[in-house]
């Protein structure tokens, strides 16, 4: 059911199977990309609005991409925030798995901080890029009603960037809507298939987005070296993801008691060497710093010649006795 006004939502059979099927897509992976996950559960909440983010997301009337309410009142809320809310069910359930299929091929070989910042520098670029169409038209042609005026959300106008980016160098063929085209053209006739058969979806929205994919490619290529945006992500990953690694640090590093290794087992290591104590020529295991029998540090280095000297003369009772007294 759904309740008016921004309210919750209760799925009508999509969802679960959109949840089933991006299960098993990222189980069947060895390596989950994050960034994808992170962006499938933020578009599906936003949606769900379960209680704890009711009164913090805004409702859908407050978001609606409008180009002349965008331009009139600078309203930024609606320019970054519309690509994460979706109509209906249906709406996100289509965006949402080809969010899936171009966002694992895409992270995983771009790596998580690269893809990051390419979502976020085609979200930006399809945005503006719509909004500048929109008031093109209304500037040069008068044509203001169709796309001015109108209201938009959803997250296919970066969905068809990805699209782009995806099919940029490759030179086989695709299957679009029933249509074998080259799948650097696919984006092309799928924008034009969708507008002629699909009713009311936002044509400029779709196509600011094959342009701003045809405009970060073109950037990338004509920049070299690491790209800022991907330099900031990394670093703020690096600084979020710090305490996490300090935490793995701790509770991963071999601790050593006695001639046992605590903490976990490695059957890469091979058998220990022996090392000779300087002071009572005591053979230890190669696991131990000091010496069993007398409590020498292995290098003796904070040993003098003539405790050295010392060390060596003493009786072989007087070395029991103090290994008794040290293991008990």
């Amino acid at each position: 059911m759904e309740r008016g006004g921004g309210g919750w939502r209760v799925s009508r059979g999509m969802l679960p199977l959109l949840a089933l099927h991006a299960f098993n897509e990222y189980h069947r992976l060895p390596w989950k990309p994050p960034v994808t996950a992170a962006l499938l559960a933020t578009n599906t909440l936003i949606y769900l609005r379960p209680a704890f983010l009711d009164s913090l997301v805004p409702s859908i009337h407050e978001v609606w991409f409008n180009p002349h309410l965008i331009l009139k009142y600078k309203d930024l809320k609606r320019f970054f925030l519309s690509p994460f809310y979706h109509a209906n069910e249906s709406h996100l359930f289509y965006n949402m798995m080809s969010l899936l299929w171009k966002g694992i091929q895409l992270e995983t070989s771009m790596g998580s901080n690269e893809f990051a910042a390419m979502v976020v520098a085609l979200l930006g670029m399809s945005q503006g890029i719509t909004l500048l169409l929109a008031k093109s038209l209304v500037l040069f042609f008068d044509y203001e009603r169709a796309y001015y005026s109108e209201y938009a959300v959803g997250f296919s106008g970066v969905l068809f960037a990805m699209k782009v980016v995806l099919n940029s160098r490759s030179e086989d063929y695709t299957n679009v809507h029933g249509l074998l085209v080259p799948a650097r053209y696919a984006a092309w006739a799928e924008l034009i298939i969708i507008q002629m058969f699909v009713p009311g979806v936002s044509f400029l929205g779709h196509l600011g987005g094959i342009l701003a994919g045809i405009l970060y490619l073109k950037l990338k290529g004509g920049y070299s070296g690491s790209e800022p945006l991907t330099t900031i992500i990394r670093g703020a990953t690096g600084v979020l993801s710090w305490p996490l690694r300090f935490a793995r640090y701790l509770f991963r590093r071999p601790r050593i008691y006695g001639r046992g290794t605590v903490g976990g087992s490695d059957t890469r290591r091979t058998a220990p060497i022996i090392w000779r104590c300087p002071a009572c020529t005591f053979d230890n295991s190669g696991w131990l710093s000091i010496c069993e029998m007398c409590g020498t540090s292995r290098s003796g280095n904070d040993l003098s010649s003539d405790q050295l000297s010392r060390h060596s003369n003493i009786p072989l009772e007087e070395l029991r006795h103090r290994r008794i007294e040290r293991f008990g």
